[in-house]
């Protein structure tokens, strides 16, 4: 990744938001890592944390899909899910993260965000959720779902 240009890399990832600060974080954080860590990606949530650009799900994405070590990747689609279903009641995706640690078998960490983002994209959705085509719509409490139940 050091040896492209930030207009390379932006044009790698430009279908993503805020491709030119990310970009300028990827550059950053190849750096470091071959400096700091010899070229390889530190296997430790509080070492990725500590990079630049570097949240809490990029940081449980890496520990999962890299390492294949337990952790829970939460996005938006998987704070929404977990408290529209009561399962939780969280202000914000770290907040949810920690409380799926004490809630969630562990069993289910790595897998959970995989089940969640896809079905919060086609089913049940930020704004008019597809309730009808829900498979487990009897089970749902629907929590802050704006339709007629």
């Amino acid at each position: 990744m050091v040896k492209l240009s930030q207009k390379q890399i932006e044009e790698l990832i430009f279908p993503v938001g805020f491709y030119h600060r990310k970009s300028l974080n990827i550059i950053t954080v190849s750096e470091i890592i071959l400096q700091k860590y010899a070229g390889i990606v530190p296997d430790n949530i509080d070492e990725l944390l500590s990079l630049p650009g570097v949240g809490r799900k990029t940081a449980n994405l890496v520990i999962v899909l890299g390492y294949d070590k337990y952790g829970i990747c939460v996005d938006t689609h998987v704070h929404r899910i977990s408290n529209r279903w009561d399962f939780v009641k969280t202000k914000s995706p770290e907040e949810t993260e920690f409380a799926l640690r004490k809630k969630l078998d562990k069993k289910y960490w790595k897998i959970y965000n995989d089940y969640l983002v896809s079905f919060g994209q086609n089913i049940c959705k930020p704004i008019s959720p597809l309730c009808s085509k829900c498979k487990i719509e009897i089970f749902c409490p629907k929590t802050k779902v704006n339709s007629s139940r």
